[in-house]
């Protein structure tokens, strides 16, 4: 690198990205809440805001791994930005006009510009700087990321939730309405701002940040990957899990507002509740510290093994115990979230006979997980109760402590071709 503060400066603009991504992500589970009082939807209507968000990464992971591939990291990079402001504008629009439907467009719009982002900037981040170093840079990235998701809970039940209540029977009057809906409008507003500031900065130093960033690499059409992803029995296992996993984390953390806010459990009021759910992600961010030392120790499909069932046990808890106790068991399931995505990734990878680059676009495809599985956990808990739901949750987490006890078993294809080759 010929500018070495220069080239910090572009990492520091990646790693604000991570920041922003997980930050707007995590801007989902408040605002779960907040439509189902403005709007007087059920849990079911509601969890559609956390489908309309998370079937962006079905729809656009594949195509955007060949739009990378065809234009490099940085001209894609600005396309998402742009694609993201123009998604705050359009939730601008929603808020202003109290429509749900817009709101849920403007949500699948957003997600579609941070898939791009995802799929660009985590490579960009490993190859700023020493190559040496790559994996520190990633993984210090990835902390801003759990950060932002750590804090946008918080100011997002401030500005989302003030004076809304949702159990059987509340009134929501036109002032708090009104003032959740400006919360709404206000938060959009500002993030819109910062995403131009950021696709300003991204466009004056493009030629510093593209000289840093990875040469391009020869794709293959979108129909062939697929084929490719779809050939390898692993990248198919590691895909079901991504989904799962996916499904579970956004399930549970989009319900977590609702749930303590109910009487079986904390009973607190609905903006307090959203508040506490900082402490859901918060704990992924602290499970990931820990959890990076402990793979450095142990066997990681071992301790995805260990870390699912807890989590599906915690589960369990909560369904059959609840109470005010199960609010704090609920809570601290996102501490041993924290290892298992990237786990689960780096397992497939290994073990997977289709290429990098088709079982990265599968396993990012199975983010769309995040879509359905809140869906049918808001359809359980209107049908049984909102802590009967995290039944699903903890079945889906059950059965990634199976993938992970197979994954344990299965030697790296990698590791078995090293071997076949001495």
């Amino acid at each position: 690198m010929d500018n070495k503060p220069t080239v910090r400066a572009a990492f520091i603009a990646v790693t604000t990205l991570f920041f922003a991504w997980g930050f707007i992500t995590s801007l989902i589970d408040p605002l779960v809440a907040s439509v189902k009082g403005i709007f007087t939807l059920s849990n079911a209507e509601a969890q559609l805001s956390a489908s309309a968000f998370f079937i962006a990464y079905g729809v656009i992971s594949f195509p955007a791994a060949v739009l990378i591939a065809k234009v490099r990291a940085v001209p894609a990079i600005l396309i998402a930005l742009a694609t993201m402001a123009a998604a705050c504008l359009i939730m601008l629009g929603a808020a202003n006009i109290a429509n749900y439907t817009l709101v849920l467009g403007g949500l699948f719009v957003l997600a579609s510009g941070i898939t791009i982002l995802q799929v660009a900037a985590n490579p960009l981040a490993a190859a700023l700087g020493d190559p040496k170093h790559s994996h520190f840079r990633l993984t210090l990235a990835q902390t801003f990321n759990s950060f932002g998701t750590f804090i946008g809970p918080y100011l997002g039940a401030v500005l989302f939730l003030e004076g809304l209540e949702v159990k059987e029977g509340s009134l929501v009057s036109d002032e708090v309405r009104d003032a959740a809906l400006m919360g709404i409008d206000k938060a959009y507003f500002w993030i819109c701002g910062l995403l131009i500031l950021l696709l300003a900065f991204f466009f004056l130093s493009r030629k510093t940040v593209a000289a840093a960033a990875p040469p391009p690499v020869q794709t293959m059409g979108i129909v062939a990957m697929i084929g490719d992803a779809f050939s390898s029995r692993w990248a198919l296992l590691g895909g079901a899990a991504i989904f799962l996993y996916v499904g579970a984390e956004v399930a549970i953390g989009t319900q977590m507002a609702l749930f303590l806010n109910s009487d079986g459990i904390w009973g607190i009021p609905l903006e307090q509740a959203g508040k506490s759910v900082s402490f859901y992600w918060g704990g992924a961010m602290v499970g990931r510290a820990v959890g990076s030392l402990l793979l450095a120790r142990f066997n990681a499909a071992r301790l995805l093994a260990i870390f699912t069932a807890i989590a599906a046990l915690m589960c369990f808890y909560v369904v059959s115990v609840g109470g005010i106790s199960a609010g704090y068991v609920a809570l601290s399931i996102g501490l041993f979230n924290s290892i298992m995505f990237p786990v689960i990734f780096t397992l497939t990878l290994e073990r997977s006979t289709a290429s990098e680059q088709a079982t990265s676009g599968l396993l990012c495809t199975a983010i769309v997980g995040g879509a359905f599985i809140p869906l049918l956990v808001g359809v359980l808990s209107d049908m049984s109760g909102l802590v009967t739901a995290l039944v699903l949750p903890g079945a889906c987490y059950l059965l990634l402590c199976g993938f992970a006890v197979a994954a344990g078993r299965k030697a790296p294809v990698r590791e078995a071709e090293a071997q076949s080759a001495h």
